[in-house]
């Protein structure tokens, strides 16, 4: 017998609704029959005037939009953000203005590289995408599991993608193409390290850390910044699969993370992540070793210590997926006063791209869908007409500025004013102290057993690669450290003796 609430989603719905609605048409007319097509006579062909088929047909066709091309499978929630420490010294952001202040926020967790049929237990990074419905506006926050990320110019994203899907030929992945991508750029192996540890492997989405991933900047009443990341961790704590598990499961329950969300918040058990922030000052960030601004890097918490800020709480799952997960979207350019950009590379990347999809997935009035519209402030703008314009602001003047009373600015949400010196041209970053920070992941982070494990997927992986990408990453992993890539090199051995 079925035990999961999953499991009863339809007896829960008849329990909720015991009398059924008149079925009908789109245009809202009620039908005689549903289970026949109208035809001339019982054995005659069909009418084209039968609207009601007409009707359903029409739209079964145009039922799917276009597929994420990163993060297509996913799973979301609804919940709240709640502040409990005061950070108004160095954020004038409304959402932050008060502890015990509660914000309702969406987000929707996902695997990267896997198209909306994949399995959720795939070693692949895990999307972390929240959606603050603020009193001043949408605030997104869009970035994964990890810390880091694989690049850290945007040129190399596309092609980074495409090594990460299908070969154009074979329609296979390609583990030539992924390990070759990363062997020309060296700088991915930080966040490769994280992916082929144990985060890569996270036991649903309930149990794994959460981040912004960039560098931003916060502003605070007075005018004065600083720069901060962003951190959520679990009080679930964070699991792992092993290796074992995750492959049994994407073959018994491909949608293991997605029924393991809407289960336990079915149950009751919340999931909840305290949120965290680190700080540097404009000073700091002149004096650091490394560029605060490269997103393949961390911030030590030894020097820049974690800062507590709130707790995220889910506790309600969509009433209907498709309306308020897959129509939801995302995108870094959407932040709120007192939250600005730093010059990150790849989030001035990001703020273009991720809009640019919504418009091609969605349509330009993707924000009006409810479960994107900025409800708690609403918009007032001279954005017109397009595609499925639902809120078109009435008879509102749709220029600015004007002599009939609509629209005014606010001097208090003015962007921190900044300075930037520099010749304008395109800076290889490719070689920007890629070992350091991977070599105190080996070091410092990972015991005994976790090294291990990593060596062992990577030697796994590297099975199936050309010897010389084989060569050339067990080079990078030396001069990561020694005993990494010797030990990874005996392991890959071992299995070419094993075969022959």
């Amino acid at each position: 017998m079925p035990n999961d609430p999953s499991d009863n989603q339809l007896k829960n719905y008849k329990a909720t609704y015991p009398k059924p609605q008149v079925i009908t048409t789109s245009n809202g007319a009620p039908i005689y029959t549903k289970t026949a097509v109208l035809t001339a006579g019982r054995r005659g062909p069909m009418l084209m005037q039968d609207v009601v088929y007409m009707d359903e047909m029409a739209h079964f066709d145009r039922e799917r939009i276009p597929e994420r091309v990163v993060h297509a499978k996913g799973a979301g929630a609804h919940g709240y953000f709640e502040v409990t420490h005061d950070i108004s010294k160095y954020c004038k952001a409304d959402i932050f203005n008060k502890v015990g202040k509660q914000t309702p926020l969406l987000v929707r967790f996902s695997t990267v590289g896997g198209e909306s049929g994949s399995a959720d237990t795939a070693r692949d990074p895990r999307g972390f995408a929240i959606k603050f419905y603020t009193e001043e506006g949408n605030w997104d926050l869009v970035g994964n599991n990890t810390p880091i990320f694989f690049i850290r110019d945007p040129i190399h994203f596309p092609n980074f993608i495409h090594t990460q899907k299908r070969n154009p030929q074979t329609h296979l992945k390609d583990p030539n193409a992924i390990f070759d991508f990363w062997l020309h750029r060296p700088e991915a192996l930080h966040q490769v390290m994280f992916l082929f540890g144990d985060r890569g492997l996270p036991d649903g989405y309930r149990h794994m850390n959460g981040y912004g991933s960039h560098t931003f900047k916060m502003v605070n009443k007075e005018g004065k910044a600083v720069y901060c990341k962003f951190h959520f961790k679990p009080t679930q704590g964070v699991k792992s699969l092993t290796v074992e598990k995750a492959g049994r499961l994407a073959s018994e329950d491909p949608d293991y993370s997605i029924r393991d969300l809407f289960n336990a918040i079915e149950k009751g058990d919340f999931p909840v992540w305290k949120m965290f922030i680190q700080v540097m000052t404009f000073e700091q960030a002149e004096k650091w070793e490394f560029n605060p601004f490269d997103v393949t890097k961390v911030w030590p918490h030894g020097e820049f210590p974690l800062i507590e800020v709130g707790k995220m709480v889910l506790n309600r799952n969509p009433r209907n997926y498709f309306a308020e997960i897959e129509q939801s979207a995302f995108c870094p350019a959407h932040i709120v006063p007192g939250i600005e950009f730093s010059p990150d590379k790849m989030l001035q990347g990001r703020i273009f791209s991720y809009t640019d999809t919504h418009f091609h997935r969605l349509g330009p009035n993707y924000i009006q869908l409810p479960v994107n519209c900025p409800y708690r402030s609403r918009a007032h703008n001279t954005q017109r007409d397009g595609s499925m314009a639902y809120d078109n602001q009435q008879h509102a003047p749709n220029y600015f500025p004007n002599s009939f009373n609509y629209g005014k600015t606010r001097s208090d949400v003015k962007d921190n004013v900044f300075q930037t010196v520099g010749d304008v041209d395109r800076y290889e970053s490719g070689d920007d102290n890629n070992y350091e920070q991977p070599r105190v992941f080996w070091e410092k982070i990972l015991d005994t057993g976790a090294r291990e494990r990593m060596c062992q997927n990577f030697a796994g992986a590297l099975g199936g690669c050309h010897d010389f990408i084989v060569a050339g990453m067990l080079d990078h992993f030396t001069k990561v450290h020694p005993d990494f890539g010797a030990r990874v090199k005996a392991l890959i051995q071992a299995q070419t003796r094993s075969h022959i």
